[in-house]
């Protein structure tokens, strides 16, 4: 299974192209038959008149594939569902998932870049690649990529783990963060990790990338080894974080996150 990324459209709209449809944060499935299935062209006639926005995205298993917006009102049809991107990843196989975020986050972008930030004219779809740019003054956007770090910190035979604020379900992983302008990446896994827990790391090596489209993050990995402090969390983002061992974890992240594969290196290499 492949995706081909691509941004001009189709000659010709045909009846097997796929449509990731977007409702205020929500996304369009199809639920006829067994499971979930993302809607064709035909399964979407109630919504052809409603979409805004479309953009060609490029190809699953040579299957065109298209994002667009419907107004926030509109129901779903017959055999179809709005559901929550999050929720879904076990529903799907991993390289359809990994489509529908790819859409959800150029959905985003288009619809957050709909004016130009230097002088608010509507913007223009660039012809000779996928960017917003502005027939006023010339000002140029492209699809917004925001890097993070995440960072397994490694303790003799101890992983830190730690619970977020923000996470809805009852689990615990590694520590992550948005990089600053003029940070290194180094550099911000240092600050991340001091803010956050009050500890200090060295030895930190490159471990992996994963894109994360809620709404637009680039995950970049890092293992990090214990270099002293104690463990404080911060309160504000981290409520919780302590050491565990490989046989005696907490709940951890589904497995198609990167949180997830650097938590499962831990455990393949102190075993």
């Amino acid at each position: 299974m492949s995706f081909r990324p691509g941004f001009k459209f189709p000659a010709t709209l045909d009846d097997a192209a796929l449509w990731f449809i977007f409702n205020h944060g929500k996304m369009l499935f199809s639920t006829a038959g067994e499971g979930l299935h993302i809607p064709a062209t035909g399964d979407i006639e109630p919504y052809r008149q409603l979409l805004t926005r479309r953009q060609y995205i490029g190809s699953l298993n040579g299957r065109h594939c298209y994002a667009a917006d419907v107004p926030g009102d509109a129901a779903a049809g017959e055999a179809l569902e709005f559901k929550n991107l999050r929720s879904i990843f076990n529903a799907l196989d991993e390289e359809t998932v990994w489509t529908a975020g790819r859409a959800n986050q150029l959905a985003t972008w288009n619809r957050n870049h709909q004016y130009c930030g230097n002088c608010g004219t509507v913007c223009e779809n660039k012809r000779d690649e996928r960017a917003k740019m502005c027939p006023a003054c010339g000002l140029i956007n492209y699809p917004r990529l925001s890097p993070a770090v995440i960072v397994a910190v490694i303790r003799d035979e101890h992983i830190l783990l730690a619970r977020n604020k923000r996470f809805k379900l009852p689990f615990f992983s590694v520590l992550a963060g948005f990089v600053e302008p003029g940070e290194t990446l180094e550099a911000c896994v240092e600050r991340e990790i001091g803010e956050e827990v009050g500890i200090r790391v060295d030895n930190i090596r490159y471990f992996g990338s994963q894109p994360w489209p809620f709404p637009d993050s680039l995950m970049i990995a890092f293992l990090a080894d214990y270099a002293g402090g104690e463990v404080r969390v911060d309160g504000t983002e981290i409520t919780e974080a302590r050491w565990f061992r490989r046989e005696k974890l907490p709940g951890i992240p589904p497995r198609i996150s990167i949180a997830r594969q650097l938590i499962d290196w831990f455990i393949r290499n102190r075993s």
